[in-house]
């Protein structure tokens, strides 16, 4: 009998079962890019505080990606997603009490709840390489974050159609389509059978021992790095950009839209991307990302026109494909079974610090030194890690 590993992906029920959850789960993304700044924006006692609940989103992202890693290890990974949309139901239903209510203190405590489940949602691109065979598992990871492509689609055109649901309360109905999505969103998984616990011997946490082994491996640190510096400045980028776009004078619409290609552009090449890594090795498709994330960097610190936002925001979401799925199917490949819930716990923890750090210090620099310093100051960044990646290109090709 040909085992589910074995099967062509599109006949794969359990890989097939995962893209469907995190298609529908991962709408609420789109979504919260918009409404964390907006919202934000309504409520907060100053201006300069309007990305603080997307900053508390990512932080909270932060603190709970190494626990949820260690939850799946142990309890699975289908138990470890229906606690994040579980977790996203809540966040969404804080956002229109903290709506109704005039509250920012609960808008943040809402946008928590959300940046936790959204956290877990980046554990399917993992769960993604687990059912398929081996050298399947770049297609999988970057098929599975095609799912985004519909999101980026969809969740903007909810954010028109659901805003003012409650006439009374702006954006007041796009926080509870978040609870719709997250309760539909698990229906998938109950109809398919996912790998048991994979560590029920493995590491039982991020003790120094595990952290000093992890830090050892060239190919896994490399991964940790590339993937917390890509996901840095695409949301160092891309969570201002709202209040960018309406504090010169486009629409909230227009700015809608922007995301909405904007997550178009992140997601649509990964129906290629899995490919390009098969072909030509993870380091050039990883390199090139970073050459498009500078060139987004530029594009935006050179005008404020509708067409700049355009621009740098779609190929800031290509440069994002690339570097961050090269990213993860390097540390999926470099890791071994029994180690995976330690190390993409810190892999994610990474990523979630480095989101946390550069959305705060977005909205101070956005707001103090304006738009072009703060998209300036992620070339450095970039040019330099670009330049490490090349380096030791070879030990990467060799892991």
């Amino acid at each position: 009998m040909i085992s589910a590993q074995q099967k062509p992906l599109l006949a794969n029920l359990p890989f097939l079962g995962l893209l469907a959850a995190n298609t529908i789960l991962g709408a609420a993304l789109p979504l919260l890019i918009i409404l964390g700044g907006l919202a934000g924006l309504a409520l907060a006692p100053s201006p300069a505080l309007a990305t603080l609940p997307p900053s508390i989103q990512i932080f909270a992202g932060f603190v709970v990606t190494g626990p949820f890693s260690l939850l799946m290890g142990r309890q699975g990974r289908r138990f470890g997603f229906v606690v994040g949309a579980v977790t996203a139901m809540i966040g969404g239903a804080l956002g229109v009490l903290a709506l109704f209510w005039s509250s920012f203190a609960l808008l943040c405590l809402a946008h928590a709840f959300t940046g936790a489940a959204l956290a877990c949602y980046l554990y399917f691109r993992f769960a993604a390489a687990e059912v398929v065979a081996p050298q399947w598992q770049p297609v999988a990871i970057s098929l599975m974050l095609t799912s985004g492509l519909i999101a980026a689609l969809i969740g903007p055109e909810i954010f028109i159609r659901t805003k003012d649901s409650f006439a009374q309360v702006p954006l007041a109905g796009a926080y509870a389509s978040i609870v719709v999505l997250s309760l539909v969103g698990v229906l998938p998984l109950a109809f398919v059978k996912l790998p048991p616990p994979a560590s029920a011997g493995g590491r039982a946490g991020l003790d120094r021992g595990a952290l000093v082994l992890v830090l050892r491996s060239r190919p896994v640190f490399a991964a940790i790095v590339i993937g917390a510096v890509s996901q840095g400045i695409m949301v160092l980028l891309m969570a201002p950009t709202p209040l960018a776009m309406t504090a010169h004078g486009h629409s909230d619409v227009l700015a809608s839209d922007v995301v909405r290609w904007h997550v178009v552009a992140m997601f649509a090449p990964s129906f290629v991307t899995g490919f390009l890594i098969k072909r030509f090795g993870t380091v050039p498709i990883v390199a090139t990302g970073l050459i498009f994330l500078i060139c987004a960097a530029a594009v935006a610190a050179s005008g404020l026109s509708l067409h700049h936002f355009y621009a740098a925001l779609i190929v800031l979401g290509i440069g994002w494909n690339f570097s961050f799925i090269g990213a993860t199917d390097l540390l999926a490949r470099a890791v071994a079974a029994e180690d995976r819930a330690v190390v993409q716990g810190l892999n994610d923890t990474a990523v979630a610090l480095a989101s946390t750090i550069c959305v705060f210090g977005s909205g101070a620099i956005v707001t103090g030194l304006g738009w072009s310093i703060l998209s300036l100051s992620a070339v450095p960044i970039l040019t330099v890690a670009l330049v490490w990646v090349i380096a030791i290109g070879r030990q990467l090709a060799e892991a």
